[in-house]
């Protein structure tokens, strides 16, 4: 009764870990697409993650001022001390090999993760509001338009019908399946530990 109480311990403190991840993610994301700073919602992830980010800033800064380096070592370490805590609890030992890869499996997980339920909102919204003010609409829009921008060259829309979302999602689809799942088995660790 005790390690199923403890195994459920450990597995609510990395879902916990792995949305504070996700928020880390998104704040990188909506820099890295120039979202609307002073979008409520941005501020609101801002603040959430600068106490964590803050000391990464002092020494790693924005690579040709859009992707935030200080945010991804932030999601790195935690999420790489996430793991090793909780295998050291676990088990015992573990792989330094295994926490890196895991560590960035979870990064791409994340990432992933946002645009897929990004497009998700985004296809709602054309549907229900397509002229839709909200800040979360607008940041929604503003999160997504650097990959759609590039399919939708390619993939012109065929009169109401824009087929572009159809495309990201299956990219998003391999993308997680052979990227994310080959270092997910390369880690050699709990798949739990890694995804959403």
């Amino acid at each position: 009764m005790g390690s199923q109480l403890g195994s459920a311990g450990l597995l609510l403190v990395n879902t916990l870990i792995n949305i504070y991840i996700f928020l880390l993610m998104l704040r990188f994301l909506l820099q890295a697409s120039r979202a609307d700073y002073y979008n409520p919602i941005s501020q609101s992830v801002v603040k959430v993650t600068q106490p964590a980010v803050r000391p990464f800033q002092s020494f790693l800064g924005p690579v040709m001022g859009r992707f935030d380096l200080a945010t991804l070592a932030t999601a790195f370490v935690i999420k790489a001390i996430a793991i090793i805590v909780i295998l050291q609890i676990g088990f015992g030992v573990f792989p330094i090999a295994g926490v890196v890869i895991g560590s960035v499996a979870t990064i791409a997980n994340a990432l992933l993760k946002i645009y897929f339920f990004a497009l998700i909102v985004m296809i709602i919204l054309s549907w229900v509001a397509p002229q839709a003010s909200h800040p979360g609409a607008l940041l929604v829009m503003q999160l997504v338009e650097p990959i759609m921008a590039p399919v939708r060259k390619v993939i012109p829309p065929l009169g109401m019908i824009d087929l572009s979302p159809i495309v990201v999602f299956i990219a998003i689809s391999l993308i997680d399946a052979f990227v994310v799942g080959s270092l997910t088995r390369a880690a050699g660790i709990n798949p739990i530990l890694i995804g959403l």
